[in-house]
């Protein structure tokens, strides 16, 4: 079918010029103007430009306001993705989809903040394959069908940005990170060198020096590097801690050095074995150390278990401290970690990705006093920053380290005799060649915020925590998991149902007990009116971890949780 007939009607340039105003206003100008030439032209001699007539030109040609003009006539069923730019012509419908598909996301985003609406559409994995064709074909759809995609995918999407979801600790859907990830991936360009990424390139240098700045290092001094998660950043921690101690490492591998020792507390994240699995170490030479009845590491436990490594002729050389601990929400007493590593000489990492965001509340940043100590520090914005994801820094004191550790000298990309500072071709000191941009979501929010800003939002969750704790703690029908109002927003506790309140606490009131929170969750989203976690932990069954970190939610989304989880657990 000829390119004429798919279009309906292709506009000449000016035309198409008038189209693309009336639904982009200033932005259809400036695109005419590049696409065609108009902002280069040469001013005739003696001619004086008007400073104010880009505003002056009408972004439509009707005198109803709002504008009604109609978008360009586009027949999305006769068109597929060959027909957008950079096809010959493809403006009009270039312009016209992604309008549309603008269009669906900001429903989505309406949506996500309605408390009206599903915080789920659940489905079970069979009726979503029965129900829709996902499968991938030889043929292309059509433009018409691309956009039923992206509004089907949306529709069973969970709503994380919902003020009623709480299921993660990564929540939230803030409007500017939201606008920055979609220039981010307009962009779309890799962080390894400045050629390709200057303005990310400095943005990440800017946004790292701040965040060691907040940690407490002089000056910023040190390095970093934005990865793909908590878990990569910990495993970076793990490499360059090993490195610094045999640098031989990296050429003649874990059978030139000696059995290496790392320390990590029974309530620490998972990833310190996984980084354990993948650098050779072992999962077996991680020693879970023993916590307080609050989630804290013991430190005299440290200390016992370091001694007992060097006895057997192993070397300690990793002590992975936590800042906001998974489930509990714990902070690691710091301070006596440090004196312990500098006592032994080991490497102190501490794992602040679901803590670090309370290093911008000069309410609550005490929890993490020793934190300027460490070698390195894991940090994640996308948690209680709410930050999209994702977006996790590793920061380390020492400045050089990750590059001699991690540089192989890829001389296609890191050519020594470019023109610029090469100090700024930040690749080679990455585990990754690709690299997202992960930073600008971070800094566009740091600039529309300030600190101040992002302060106000973790006292908020905070207090929001607090909240929760205070209304449920004496409460009927409710049993806190720990004693005492939580470090962070982490509130943990058992719901009893009315049949189980007057047991015995016994092994099959435990047994009967350790089935109500899975029940309650899957009503919940089958309901689809929230979403809270839940899990067991040592000899203690399931219970609700509730976790804030969305600056939505509200007292009002506290008190329908409660009530909805009295709702869905009274029969049980």
């Amino acid at each position: 079918m000829p390119r004429e007939i798919k279009i309906g009607l292709l506009l000449p340039q000016r035309a198409w010029c008038q189209a693309a105003q009336k639904f982009t206003g200033g932005i259809g100008t400036k695109l005419c103007a590049l696409l065609y030439g108009d902002a280069e032209k040469p001013m005739e001699t003696g001619a004086k430009e008007d400073p104010g007539s880009e505003e002056k030109r009408p972004a439509c040609t009707c005198n109803t306001k709002p504008c009604s003009c109609p978008k360009a006539d586009v027949n999305y069923a006769f068109l597929h993705s060959t027909d957008l730019l950079p096809a010959c012509h493809g403006e009009v419908a270039t312009m016209s989809f992604l309008q549309d598909v603008v269009d669906i996301l900001l429903q989505y985003v309406a949506k996500s903040f309605d408390r009206s609406t599903k915080v789920i559409d659940f489905h079970y994995p069979n009726e979503l394959l029965q129900e829709y064709n996902w499968e991938l074909a030889d043929q292309p759809q059509t433009l018409e069908e691309i956009l039923l995609n992206c509004r089907t995918t949306l529709k069973y999407a969970i709503k994380t940005g919902h003020p009623r979801y709480f299921n993660q600790l990564s929540t939230g859907l803030d409007m500017v990170g939201l606008a920055a990830d979609w220039l981010t991936s307009a962009a779309n360009t890799n962080m390894f060198t400045y050629e390709i990424a200057p303005v990310f390139v400095l943005l990440e240098y800017v946004t790292l020096r701040k965040m060691r700045e907040m940690i407490g290092w002089p000056g910023g001094c040190g390095d970093g590097i934005f990865s793909p998660g908590g878990a990569i950043s910990n495993m970076y921690a793990m490499l360059i801690a090993r490195f610094k101690m045999f640098p031989e490492v990296k050429e003649k591998g874990m059978a030139a050095i000696p059995r290496l020792v790392a320390f990590t507390s029974e309530h620490s994240h998972f990833s310190v074995k996984k980084g354990a699995a993948a650098l050779g170490i072992g999962t077996d030479s991680v020693v879970l150390i023993r916590c307080d009845e609050r989630g804290k590491m013991i430190p005299s436990d440290l200390e016992r278990r370091i001694l007992e490594a060097k006895q057997k002729g192993f070397v300690p050389f990793l002590v992975s401290a936590t800042a906001g601990t998974t489930v509990y929400g714990a902070f690691d007493p710091l301070i006596a970690i440090a004196d312990i590593c500098k006592k032994y000489k080991i490497w102190m990492h501490v794992d602040a990705a679901w803590g670090g965001g309370l290093l911008m509340s000069r309410k609550h940043k005490w929890k993490l006093n020793g934190v300027e100590r460490a070698n390195s520090v894991t940090w994640n914005p996308h948690k209680m920053m709410g930050v999209p994801l994702q977006c996790s820094a590793l920061l380390v004191r020492e400045e050089g380290l990750m590059q001699s550790c991690n540089q192989m000298h890829a001389s296609y990309l890191f050519q020594q005799d470019k023109h610029y500072d090469l100090s700024y071709d930040t690749g080679d000191k990455a585990l990754q060649c690709g690299r997202h941009v992960d930073v600008f979501k971070l800094w566009l929010m740091w600039r529309a915020k300030g600190t101040i800003g992002f302060e106000a939002q973790v006292d908020k969750c905070l207090e929001l925590a607090e909240y929760l704790y205070n209304k449920i703690k004496n409460r009927e029908g409710y049993e806190m998991v720990f004693d005492g109002k939580p470090q962070h927003t982490n509130v943990c506790f058992w719901y009893i149902p009315p049949t189980l309140r007057d047991m015995e606490d016994n092994e099959e009131r435990m047994n009967r007990l350790m089935k109500v929170a899975p029940l309650i969750k899957a009503r919940m989203m089958e309901y689809g009116t929230t979403m809270v976690s839940y899990q067991p932990l040592g000899d203690k069954v399931n219970f609700f971890r509730m976790v804030i970190s969305n600056p939505a939610a509200s007292h009002q989304d506290i008190d329908f949780l409660i009530e909805e989880i009295e709702r869905l657990g009274q029969d049980l």
